[in-house]
């Protein structure tokens, strides 16, 4: 059983070692690697730099201010004297406002300005955050983190856009972008963790308050004051059902869309089922599956930049069909494999296959013109992300009804489709 052969990897090994040594032959290398592709493109003391700086800043910041809250779930629920399902609700409807607000806010940058709606967005993830740190009952923290949602969402697609424009390589660009969500999986967590049990939850959740002050000082000062491309159009006037069908319905897009989707699932099964994934079907620890669960946002952020970088070099279906075909391994050996050593290597190689992104988004800039950046890019996040947030509801069914070796066998599935459509695409472009 897997869970008799995880529990044999544990006990003839130090765990600690073994993930150190997985590191060093793995993580170390690859940071190597990042740093030898992303460098040429970005000078830090040059504005473009400076504005991949702060928009990435600004990212983590967003990032880390929702990710605060589900290490101090219980104690939430605890304090308000809801059950797991109440604050579940809570989360739920954060992460749908960030999916549904990636359209509005391109619709914002473009009547506004990019910077504009850049500092709304930070600025309302530390009110947010602080508003749900000092909530007095449920139906405010719901309202709270609803919200929280809603402000955070309005950053990526208008400062991918803005990056586009400024930096001359998009691959990598986006790639190093991303990158400050799966950086902020790896210290967020672990910090809130530890102050909800210090000091109590409320100060745990406050730490997207506190990261994003820097963040805001930073945008302000750093991002000019770029003049918004329909300043004249009224936001309403473009929520036009005919252009924006079509916008979707282009044929490189509409491809992309779809296979953003189902990465978007996988991505979002793993983060909500790999530690008990890792726990249940495995037999491990809590210590050591959140430490895995780290590496996994770990090498998400080494690995975007990468590949990133390797989009601009090979092309962005090459080096997707990377990136997939990785995963196909990789959750192959998350539902079958035995032993701490093969599962940390899944682990791996989930978290560079979940770099996806880095190839695929800058696809859709590929295929937009300048002045559809802002609004089409948020109309493609909000289609992808809210189709492919079901991840977490099939996955888990799946589990509930025949374990979690066929739901990770599902998503080796979804992953091998989108591996064989883009390196058809990849072969046919050559």
């Amino acid at each position: 059983m897997p869970g008799d052969a995880g529990r044999r990897g544990v006990g003839f090994v130090t765990p600690t070692g073994e993930l150190l040594r997985c590191a060093r032959r793995t993580v170390l290398p690859l940071a190597c690697f990042v740093s030898y592709y992303a460098w040429p493109f970005v000078k830090l003391w040059s504005y473009q730099g400076a504005v991949l700086g702060a928009c990435t800043l600004a990212f983590f910041a967003t990032m880390a201010a929702r990710l605060a809250i589900s290490p101090v779930v219980p104690a939430i629920g605890e304090a308000f004297s809801v059950s797991n399902g109440a604050i579940g609700l809570a989360l739920t409807g954060m992460w749908a406002a960030y999916a549904a607000s990636q359209f509005p806010s391109g619709l914002l940058a473009d009547r506004y300005g990019d910077r504009r709606i850049i500092l709304v967005a930070v600025v309302g993830t530390a009110v947010t955050s602080g508003l749900l740190a000092v909530s007095p009952s449920y139906p405010v923290f719901l309202v709270g983190a609803v919200a929280l949602g809603g402000v955070a969402g309005l950053h990526y697609s208008v400062a991918t856009s803005l990056l586009t424009r400024t930096l001359p390589n998009t691959g990598s660009a986006i790639g190093l972008h991303t990158a400050g969500a799966p950086l902020a999986g790896v210290s967020v967590p672990l910090a809130a963790g530890g102050i909800g049990a210090w000091v109590g939850w409320r100060w745990a959740v406050a730490i997207g308050g506190l990261v994003a002050v820097p963040s805001i000082l930073l945008v302000r000062h750093v991002l000019d004051a770029t003049p918004p491309r329909r300043p004249e159009v009224p936001v309403w006037h473009r929520l036009q059902v005919g252009p924006l069908a079509h916008l979707l319905a282009r044929p490189a897009i509409a491809t992309t869309v779809a296979l953003s989707v189902g990465g978007a699932f996988v991505w979002q099964a793993t983060a909500s089922f790999l530690p008990a994934i890792l726990i249940e079907h495995h037999g491990y620890t809590e210590t050591l599956a959140g430490g895995l669960f780290s590496a996994y946002f770990g090498v998400q952020g080494l690995a975007q930049p990468a590949l990133g970088a390797l989009s601009d070099r090979w092309g962005r279906d090459r080096a997707a069909a990377l990136a997939v075909g990785t995963g196909v391994a990789a959750y192959l050996a998350l539902a079958c494999g035995t032993g701490l050593w093969t599962v940390a290597l899944g682990v791996v190689g989930a978290g560079g296959a979940m770099s996806w992104g880095a190839a695929l988004l800058p696809k859709f800039m590929d295929h937009l013109d300048d002045d559809e950046r802002s609004a089409g890019f948020g109309l493609i996040r909000t289609a992808y992300m809210v189709l492919g947030a079901s991840g977490s509801v099939a996955t888990g069914a799946v589990a509930d009804l025949l374990g979690w070796g066929p739901a990770l066998l599902g998503l080796v599935g979804v992953l091998g489709g989108m591996f064989l459509t883009v390196l058809s695409r990849a072969r046919e472009e050559q």
